[in-house]
């Protein structure tokens, strides 16, 4: 345990990031999943649908800063280019 009052409240203030850093990586990563989910089962309409809102999810974890632009737009095109693939073969 910290001793110094200023190394106390920075404790208070990294748990209350990292509880709003949580929250927004559980939010993308699960609509990450649902989407692969929708891949694996071949339904194209769910698997645009649930992209949509991953890439609307990874656009707000890059503008709260809990990931970099690159790694965003890196796992975007990947799920995109799967769903395009699933949606193209139909």
């Amino acid at each position: 345990m910290p001793i110094k009052k200023s190394a106390k409240k920075y404790m208070r203030v990294t748990e209350r990031k990292t509880e709003k850093n949580r929250k927004i990586k559980g939010a993308f990563k699960s609509a990450m999943k649902y989407t692969r989910e929708a891949l694996v089962k071949a339904d194209g309409a769910k698997a645009t649908e649930y992209l949509k809102k991953s890439i609307k999810a990874l656009d707000k974890a890059v503008e709260k800063n809990v990931m970099h632009k690159n790694t965003a737009a890196r796992k975007k095109s990947r799920l995109n280019k799967a769903v395009k693939a699933l949606v193209l073969k139909k």
